[in-house]
């Protein structure tokens, strides 16, 4: 009897703690969202005039980029509700109250470990699934209106290289939407220790088969040998070439994304199938964003661990010390997480160290403090 009216008892406080996390949790992300919106709308003034982007189109585009703010804002926006909401019980001396009819801390945050867990996974599905094609989408508003839309999609003076086959291809334009590549040049080696080069104006990929045309093909027998002409038609067929253009694409996107910089424009899928490609590649920014995609996902827990031990101290003294020095360490956690992710992908950590030494810190600290609330 008494279990079960234990039982209850938690279930009605567990809904009275979630409701209570809710309304300003909505209030907060609502804010920042309209906060970070307002401000990249303010900062790209310049890029959407340029691109003569009409009214509906500006708010298509931020529709577009608002996957890519919420990975941002959601865990700064679950940082002050809680927050808000456990000064607010302490204050109210309700935790207080909890904890002297047996419940202990642990057992009170139980619903904000689970909100912290289900933001997790939100975040998780916005880097994979949300963020990689809401870029894509806004940069198909911003060229829509430019001079040869049709050609936005093109890139020049691309490589791609395929370790498994021992092929590099070489092309002046890659349109993905048609499949097509123009001004070819295919390179291979063979088990015998000669080499191939094939050469062609254009090439199109249609029923998984690469299609060339004003084809040139070159034989080298050794490597110290010219390379000799031995077949020239207008058009070749070669079903041994295994590539796809979404395989070009990841790996231009990845190439892109490691030159400029770009963190979150790329799904774990993408690297994946990448580094499926590139066995051997020991790139330290694409390791790093391996496992940078595990990783940030579990800042929502690593934030509702730093906010409970400070958040929920009772005394008005200690509350405003607690909530100012939860600030303070969530903020040195988001910039060590950038600091620490600079230094994996540029080399001077292992990808898995840079990804994952941040949590570690953080969540330990936040478990200790946690232990040590009275």
């Amino acid at each position: 009897m008494y279990r079960a009216e234990y039982s209850v008892a938690m279930r009605l406080l567990d809904r009275y703690l979630f409701r209570e996390l809710l309304a300003p949790l909505a209030y907060c992300l609502g804010g920042f969202l309209i906060f970070w919106i307002s401000f990249s709308l303010f900062n790209d003034l310049d890029k959407l005039q340029t691109a003569k982007l009409h009214l509906l189109d500006v708010l298509e585009y931020s529709i577009a980029m608002t996957p890519e703010f919420l990975v941002t804002a959601l865990p700064v926006a679950l940082l002050l509700a809680l927050l808000y909401t456990l000064t607010h019980h302490a204050r109210h001396n309700e935790i207080t109250a909890m904890r002297a009819a047996g419940v202990s801390l642990w057992r009170i945050c139980a619903p904000y470990f689970v909100v912290g867990f289900f933001a997790s996974m939100v975040l998780f599905a916005l880097n994979e699934f949300c963020v990689p094609r809401s870029a894509d989408w806004a940069d198909k508003i911003l060229n829509r209106y430019l001079p040869k839309a049709e050609m936005a999609s093109a890139q020049k003076k691309m490589a791609f290289q395929n370790d498994r086959a021992h092929r590099t291809w070489f092309f002046s334009k890659f349109n993905f939407n048609a499949a097509q590549l123009d001004d070819v040049q295919v390179n291979w080696s063979l088990p015998d220790g000669s080499s191939r080069q094939l050469n062609a104006e254009h090439a199109v990929h249609t029923n998984r088969i690469w299609t060339f045309f004003n084809v040139a093909e070159y034989v080298q027998a050794r490597p110290s040998e010219p390379f000799v002409p031995s077949l020239q038609t207008n058009v070749l067929a070669t079903p041994e070439f295994a590539e796809t253009p979404r395989e070009m694409k990841i790996e231009l996107k990845i190439n892109d994304s490691e030159q400029f910089g770009h963190k979150n424009i790329l799904s774990l899928a993408n690297l994946l199938e990448y580094l499926w490609l590139r066995p051997g590649v020991q790139s330290g920014w694409v390791q790093t964003q391996l496992h940078q995609h595990f990783a940030e996902p579990l800042t929502c827990l690593i934030v509702v661990l730093i906010a409970i031990p400070f958040g929920a101290v009772s005394g008005r003294r200690n509350l405003f010390f607690g909530v100012a020095g939860s600030i303070f360490i969530c903020f040195t956690f988001f910039v060590i997480q950038k600091i620490s992710f600079a230094l994996g992908t540029g080399g001077h950590l292992p990808g898995w160290l840079a990804a994952w030494l941040p949590n570690f810190i953080f969540g330990a600290a936040g478990i200790f403090l946690t232990a040590r609330v009275r």
